[in-house]
């Protein structure tokens, strides 16, 4: 049986190298000892099949595959499935995927007849790849935890938006956090309550996937600062749409907190010619130039966070504490 602590090692796929480089950096921070990526090769055949070979030893060791199954889903959620049956048949001692960016969280439940709940489906195949824990970041849905038969340990970017609305914003008085629908409410209220603001709704209406038909201001907004919150920007239309309707009930600007930068199609397009002032995204999918390049997008890291999850897992100590602002200052020290 695996009895803590040990020495975390870490692997990386092809979806987000940076960020996998950017923890590894981290991790000497907290432990005092060299971290680095295990030397191995992800690549694929001329027919696009995937194929992994680990060069060093991993037998007995404590692994973190940095991998989110970010676009194109398929390839690196099947790079993380390989990864994983890599390193169990190496006799690896635990494997935990480090997943910062959960794919197909969008599909967590029925919504019409005959049609998959595929992240129920993923949470199967991880698992029955060999993964013992999971560790992401702002999951769709939160019932998604328990599709695994494994412990999930979810982080919360909120208490990172905090630390950067406080250091980009002077005065808490004029700022209201905007959920841009009512499934996020929690999540909205969750910040508004670490910043001490108030918090308004924009109730859409869909006509069909994609299109917004209408929407609605709950609250008051005028003469504010008006922060949008939410987990995933794709196409960014809803989130353009918001701002828009914002503004033409009174806000004086519009930003966003986004955790997860999809930014498919049109998004960044949209995004520059929109009434918003900047999106903020962090780098669980990792920025194309295109996004780096963009006058109102700013990308904050997160790799202080799941450098310090990975050393907490790793040595047995608590992952909630991550939720305290307190211990998150220490941990972004300097970075805001």
């Amino acid at each position: 049986m695996l009895l803590p602590p040990f020495e975390p090692k870490l692997i990386a796929g092809n979806a987000n190298r940076p960020l996998a480089k950017s923890i590894a950096r981290r991790l000497p921070m907290i432990h005092g000892k060299p971290a680095r990526l295990v030397d191995a090769r992800v690549e694929r055949f001329n027919d696009n099949e995937i194929f992994v070979e680990i060069y060093d030893n991993v037998r007995g060791e404590d692994m973190y595959i940095i991998q989110p199954t970010s676009r194109p889903a398929n390839d690196n959620l099947m790079e993380l499935l390989i990864i994983t049956d890599a390193l169990r048949r190496s006799s690896a001692a635990r494997i935990t995927a480090v997943i910062p960016y959960f794919g197909y969280a969008r599909q967590d439940r029925r919504t019409k007849a005959r049609t998959p709940i595929s992240a129920k489906l993923v949470a199967n195949l991880i698992t029955e790849a060999g993964v013992a824990r999971v560790l992401t970041m702002d999951l769709h849905a939160a019932q998604i935890q328990g599709f695994f038969d494994i412990p999930v340990d979810n982080l919360y970017a909120a208490p990172i938006f905090a630390l950067d609305i406080r250091a980009h914003f002077p005065s808490m008085e004029e700022i209201v956090v905007v959920s841009p629908d009512v499934g996020g409410v929690a999540r909205a209220r969750e910040l508004a309550k670490r910043l001490g603001t108030r918090l308004a709704i924009v109730d859409k209406r869909r006509t069909k996937p994609g299109e917004v038909a209408e929407m609605t201001v709950i609250g008051e907004v005028e003469g504010s600062t008006c922060i949008i919150v939410d987990d995933i920007v794709d196409t960014a239309g809803t989130l353009a749409k918001a701002a828009e309707v914002l503004c033409e009930h009174g806000a004086g600007e519009v930003h966003a907190y986004i955790t997860h930068g999809v930014l498919s199609g049109p998004a960044i397009e949209r995004v520059e010619s929109s009434r918003m002032k900047s999106l903020v995204v962090t780098d669980t999918i990792q920025p194309s130039s295109a996004v780096r390049a963009a006058s109102n997008i700013r990308v904050i890291p997160t790799a202080p966070i799941f450098a310090q999850a990975i050393a907490n897992i790793s040595s047995g100590n608590s992952v909630s504490s991550l939720f305290d602002d307190e211990v998150l200052a220490t941990i972004y020290e300097g970075m805001f």
